[in-house]
C-alpha cells in the first residue's frame, strides 16, 4: 500500500511539474511578440489592471475576521467594571487582569497553530475554524455567572482572535490584484478600528443597565455567524490550490477574482516563482536557519518593534489621561477611535501611492515626535493645565501616527515578502512573537509607570520607535507594484 501510494504521489509530482511547464511555455508562446510587460498578479501589462470589483466582496467577508478582534479587543473595556459586580469579583485586580489577558493567552494559542491551520486545510476552511470558537466562547461568556466560566468563554475567543489576522493577511494579499494589494491589505485594519468603536458604542449602556454586558458578548455572534456562513460563498486562495497540486482549481478560482482574461498570466506568474518545492511541508526549523531566516527576522522585529513603540500602553492609559485633562472616559474613547479610524483611512489611500516603507518610516517617525510632546508634558516646565493638554494632543496624534503605518503595514508587507512556501507558518511565527510582547508590554506597563515615571517611559517608547525607523530604512523591501511572484523571486536567495 505504501509503495502504491508513493508511486501515485510521484505521478501526481509528475502531472503537476508537467502542468506548469506547459502553461509557463503556453504563456511565453502568446507573449513572443514581446508586448506583455512583468506581469502583475497574473497580470500582463498589455491587458490592463484586473477590476478590483471582482475580489472585494472576498475580501470583505474576509475583513469580519478583523471587525471580530477589535470587536474583542474593546468589549471589556466599558463592560468590566459591570462584569466584576455582577459576577462577584470586584476590587478584585487580580481577577479583573484575568479577563483581559486570558484572551492575549488564547490568542498567543491562535496565532501559534494558525500557519499549520491555513496550509492543512486552506484559506477559507480556517476562517471558519476562526469564527467557531468566538461563537462559542462568546456564547459562554454572555450565560456565565461565575468568574471560571467567563475566563474559559475568553480564552476561547482568544484563540479565534488570534487565527483571524494572520489568516486574514494572507487571504487578502493572496487574492487581491496587485494594483490595489495595498489599499485591500488595509481594509483589515480598518475593519479592526471599526470593531473596536462598535464594541465603545454597544457598551455605552453597560454602566446603567444591569447585565447590559451580556448583549454585549451576545452581539458578537451576529459577525461570527456571518464569516462562517459566506466564507463558504468565496474564493479559496488560488496560491495555495496551486502550491496544492490542484492547478485546474487554482485556475477557476482566478477567473472569479480577476476574469477570465487574466487566467492564463496569473497561472504562469505562479509557476515562474514556484521552484518544484511546494508540495512538501515545511519544518519548523527551516524558519529559523537558511535561506528564510532573514526574512523571518524581519518580519519578527517589525512585529516586535511594533509592540515596543507603546501603542498598546497609550491605548490602556488612555482614560486616565484624558479623566486628568477633564475629559469624560466615553468621550475620550470617541476621540481616541476616530483618530485610528482617520489614519486607517489616510493610509488605505496612501497605500498603493506612497508604499509600504514611506509610510512605515513616517509612521515611527511620526510616533517618537508625539510621545516627545508626552515627555515635555510630564515635564517640571509645563504647568498643570497645559501639561494635561499636551498630553492628550500628544497621545492622540500618537494614535494617528500608529494608524498610518506601524499599525497597518507589517501585517501587509510580511505576507507578501514571505515566499508563498513559507507563508502561512512564519505569518504565524511572527504573529506569536506581536502577542507575546503584547502581553509583556500590558503586564509590565503599569508597574513601570509607577516606578520610572512617565517622562522616563515615554522616553522609551521614543526610542524604540527611532530604532524601528532605522530597522525599517535599513532592511525593508517596497513592495508597492509589485506581483507576490516577483517579490519572491527578488528577495529569495537561489539554492
Amino acid at each position: 500500500m505504501g509503495g502504491s501510494d508513493l508511486t501515485m504521489r510521484g505521478r501526481h509530482g509528475d502531472a503537476f511539474s508537467t502542468y506548469k511547464r506547459t502553461v509557463l511555455r503556453d504563456y511565453v508562446n502568446s507573449h513572443k511578440d514581446g508586448a506583455s510587460g512583468h506581469l502583475l498578479n497574473g497580470v500582463g501589462k498589455d491587458l490592463g489592471n484586473p477590476s478590483w470589483r471582482r475580489s472585494l466582496p472576498h475580501v470583505l467577508v474576509a475583513a469580519l475576521s478583523s471587525f471580530l478582534f477589535g470587536y474583542h479587543l474593546g468589549v471589556v473595556n466599558d463592560t468590566l467594571e459591570s462584569i466584576s459586580l455582577d459576577l462577584g469579583f470586584s476590587g478584585n485586580a487580580m481577577a479583573e487582569g484575568l479577563v483581559v489577558s486570558t484572551c492575549l493567552g488564547g490568542a498567543f494559542i491562535g496565532s501559534l497553530f494558525s500557519g499549520w491551520i491555513a496550509d492543512g486545510v486552506g484559506r477559507r476552511r480556517a476562517f471558519q475554524l476562526c469564527a467557531l470558537p468566538m461563537i462559542i466562547g462568546a456564547l459562554m461568556s454572555a450565560a456565565t455567572n461565575d468568574l471560571w466560566g467567563m475566563l474559559l468563554g475568553r480564552l476561547f475567543v482568544g484563540t479565534g482572535m488570534g487565527l483571524g489576522p494572520p489568516v486574514a493577511a494572507l487571504y487578502v494579499a493572496e487574492v487581491s490584484p496587485t494594483s490595489v494589494r495595498g489599499t485591500f491589505g488595509s481594509l483589515t485594519q480598518i475593519a479592526t478600528c471599526l470593531g473596536l468603536m462598535g464594541s465603545l458604542f454597544i457598551g455605552i449602556p453597560a454602566k446603567e443597565v444591569t447585565s447590559w454586558w451580556r448583549v454585549c458578548f451576545l452581539v458578537s455572534v451576529i459577525p461570527a455567524v456571518a464569516l462562517a456562513l459566506l466564507m463558504q460563498f468565496c474564493a479559496e486562495s488560488p496560491h495555495w490550490l496551486f502550491k496544492r497540486g490542484r492547478a485546474a482549481e487554482a485556475e477557476t478560482e482566478f477567473e472569479k477574482i480577476l476574469g477570465g482574461l487574466y487566467v492564463k498570466s496569473a497561472m504562469a506568474e505562479l509557476s515562474k516563482a514556484d521552484r518544484g518545492d511546494e508540495v512538501d511541508t515545511v519544518k519548523l526549523s527551516e524558519l529559523f536557519y537558511g535561506r528564510y531566516c532573514r526574512m523571518v527576522f524581519i518580519g519578527s522585529v517589525l512585529f516586535a518593534l511594533q509592540q515596543l513603540s507603546g501603542i498598546n500602553a497609550v491605548f490602556y492609559f488612555s482614560s486616565s489621561v484624558f479623566k486628568s485633562a477633564g475629559v469624560p472616559s466615553d468621550i475620550a474613547n470617541i476621540c481616541v477611535g476616530i483618530c485610528n479610524l482617520s489614519g486607517s483611512v489616510i493610509a488605505m489611500i496612501l497605500m498603493d501611492k506612497l508604499g509600504r516603507k514611506v509610510l512605515l518610516l513616517g509612521s515611527f517617525l511620526g510616533m517618537a515626535v508625539s510621545l516627545g510632546i508626552q515627555v515635555a508634558a510630564a515635564s517640571s516646565f509645563a504647568s498643570g493645565s497645559v501639561s494635561s493638554y499636551m498630553s492628550a494632543a500628544g497621545m492622540l496624534l500618537v494614535v494617528l501616527a500608529f494608524a498610518l503605518g506601524a499599525g497597518p503595514v507589517p501585517g501587509l508587507l510580511l505576507s507578501e515578502i514571505f515566499p508563498s512556501r513559507i507563508r502561512a507558518k512564519a505569518m504565524a511565527f511572527c504573529m506569536a512573537v506581536h502577542w507575546v510582547i503584547n502581553f509583556f508590554v500590558g503586564l509590565f506597563f503599569l508597574q513601570l509607570l509607577e516606578q520610572l515615571g512617565p517622562r522616563v517611559l515615554y522616553t522609551i517608547f521614543a526610542a524604540f520607535c527611532l530604532i524601528a525607523a532605522a530597522f525599517v530604512k535599513r532592511n525593508v523591501l517596497e513592495t508597492k507594484g509589485k506581483s507576490l511572484q516577483e517579490i519572491e523571486i527578488a528577495l529569495l536567495p537561489q539554492e
